[in-house]
């Protein structure tokens, strides 16, 4: 069978599951759609929640920029696994304890202030629609070449699938298809790893291939897997794989931005209470960072085998060149979708990849592992089981969005604020209806995204920390932290990081580069900085403006106890 009818029956048999689980776990009432009613148990939640974390631009871009920025995009594997490990260990319990499952009911109720909560629903909003632009920008390229569609036509496939069991299942109906795309993806991620490790290096284990030496018989056998990356990339002009070409203090600020970032998202720490109590929310946060672990400790070593077999395969084992009309398949499969390109600039029919004013191939570094397969010549059902990987990862995370953009307005804008005598149908009602236009909204988003997945995300991610993380770790550390000081924080945080990656990534691109940026830090690590000012700006105003009320500091003092069921109320 070739691959796209194995690509059909693949995805198409996981879609079937996804839906057929959004039925069987339909969401009756708001408790139902909001957490599960709170009865998931430790290890399923902690499944669903790596596969809620683990987002297209895991699944799909956090391996390729590695492979294409080397040592520089390390900065994403570091910044989104010490995230987890900040949420799981000093937010969530105390979340839980408060008993508030969206972030803005928690900085509404923690701040005594329908504005804090107004502005927090403002910002979890904005922040969902970056990072899941990314989502549906990355079920878009997954499409695009394994059914043969434009990016345009597969996000739009993908956003109804998304949509029908977000609506239809609400969190219960997302928390049990979470499970089933997590096993998906680790799968799908896993298994060509490991074939091309001992491919290449004669390692079953691709994290020990990465560190040995090539295998007899593969171009460059005998010396280490690295030392031939290097030695490529000096040869061909890139950048040497295993140095890094950005300063320390953007890497710092990436690094910060993305793990505080972490702590600030509002679908994953919703996940922590679609279990029954407090022990339980840390014990599903230990279970997850274990199936995290199974996909983040394997990235490195498929950006070091795409990397290599990219090279051997694009400029053959003596890097003269391969002529394009003997090309493998995979590349003119994936020019079709635009996403790599040739151009004959010697007109010697050859193709020729490399750093410099050589180069004629454009190569989208989102491809990589989807490519990663077809490069190796594995057999066709695991390219088709990596397409339904990067599917499923990215549903994964779509839904989890979807369903906090949907709460914010019906629960926190609508319920808690404008209309609070609506009934509970009404309020599921109104949820479906923002779920909907969401979809509309984000799908528009994956068509014209504004940067590479694993880069939208990290705009997301530095929204979240330049405005939730200081409210968050002020409102359970800091008793007296008062509204008026935590509203204007949050305010020049979102505003101050919004405006930066608005000017550099669409008012002047082409002033993108390190000497325009404030201090040397890129819009993905300008985080960093609109959190530092958050914290600066709630301090200052506090002081100036009083104490929080002492019921609310007793609130406070409560919660860093966290004992007790902590079941979530609204």
């Amino acid at each position: 069978m070739d691959i796209q009818t194995l690509t059909f029956i693949i995805v198409g048999a996981t879609f079937a599951l996804y839906i057929a689980i959004a039925i069987w776990s339909r969401a009756g009432s708001t408790s139902d759609f909001y957490v599960a009613s709170g009865g998931v148990h430790p290890v399923m939640n902690g499944m669903a929640t790596a596969a809620d974390w683990m987002s297209a631009a895991s699944f799909i871009s956090m391996a390729g920029i590695i492979a294409f920025a080397g040592y520089d995009g390390s900065v994403y594997l570091m910044g989104w696994t010490g995230g987890y490990v900040l949420l799981a260990l000093c937010l969530a319990p105390y979340l839980r304890k408060f008993g508030k499952f969206t972030v803005p009911d928690f900085i509404g109720d923690r701040y005594y202030s329908q504005t804090a909560r107004t502005i927090a629903v403002i910002c979890a909003i904005l922040i969902s629609f970056t990072y899941i632009a990314g989502q549906m920008r990355g079920v878009g390229v997954v499409f695009s070449r394994f059914l043969e569609v434009d990016i345009a036509t597969g996000v739009f496939i993908g956003a109804v699938i998304v949509f029908f069991y977000t609506v239809l299942g609400g969190m219960k109906g997302i928390t049990y298809t979470q499970v089933a795309q997590y096993c998906v993806l680790a799968f799908a991620y896993l298994v060509p790893a490991i074939f091309i490790s001992f491919q290449m290096t004669g390692h079953f284990l691709p994290q020990t291939g990465f560190g040995a030496t090539i295998a007899e018989g593969v171009a460059g056998e005998g010396t280490y897997l690295l030392d031939r990356l290097d030695g490529l990339s000096a040869e061909l002009g890139l950048a040497a794989y295993t140095e890094g070409m950005r300063s320390k203090i953007d890497v710092f600020a990436i690094t910060c931005a993305l793990m505080v970032g972490t702590a600030g998202l509002p679908h994953v720490i919703v996940r922590f209470f679609t279990v029954p109590k407090v022990s339980d929310a840390r014990l599903s946060a230990g279970w997850a960072l274990v199936f995290i672990s199974v996909v983040y400790l394997t990235a490195p070593s498929i950006a070091g085998f795409a990397k290599v077999n990219l090279i051997n395969t694009v400029n053959g084992p003596d890097l003269q060149g391969v002529e394009y009309e003997a090309a493998p398949e995979w590349i003119k499969n994936w020019e079709k979708t635009g996403l790599i390109g040739w151009e004959d600039k010697n007109e010697d029919g050859k193709m020729f990849y490399s750093g410099d004013d050589r180069n004629e191939m454009t190569v989208d570094r989102d491809i990589m592992v989807l490519a990663n397969p077809e490069i190796a010549d594995l057999p066709a059902w695991v390219v088709a089981l990596v397409a339904a990987g990067g599917v499923a990862a990215a549903l994964s995370t779509s839904a989890g969005l979807l369903l906090v953009i949907s709460t914010s307005v019906s629960h926190d804008l609508l319920k808690r604020t404008l209309t609070p005598n609506i009934t509970d149908k009404q309020e599921l009602m109104w949820a479906r209806v923002a779920a909907a236009v969401a979809i509309a909204l984000s799908t528009w988003f994956g068509i014209n995204p504004p940067g590479f997945v694993a880069q939208v995300v990290a705009f997301a991610f530095g929204l979240a920390a330049a405005s939730f993380f200081p409210a968050i770790i002020l409102g359970i550390f800091h008793k007296r932290m008062n509204s008026t000081g935590a509203i204007a924080g949050m305010l020049v945080g979102i505003v101050f990081t919004l405006a930066y990656i608005i000017y550099f990534k669409f008012v002047n691109p082409a002033g993108n580069i390190p000497e325009n940026w404030l201090f040397g830090i890129s819009p993905e690590g300008i985080g960093t900085v609109g959190m530092v000012l958050n914290f600066v700006v709630s301090y200052a105003v506090h002081k100036m403006t009083g104490d929080a009320p002492q019921d609310t500091q007793d609130l406070v003092e409560s919660i860093r106890y966290p004992r007790g069921a902590g079941g979530a109320t609204h």
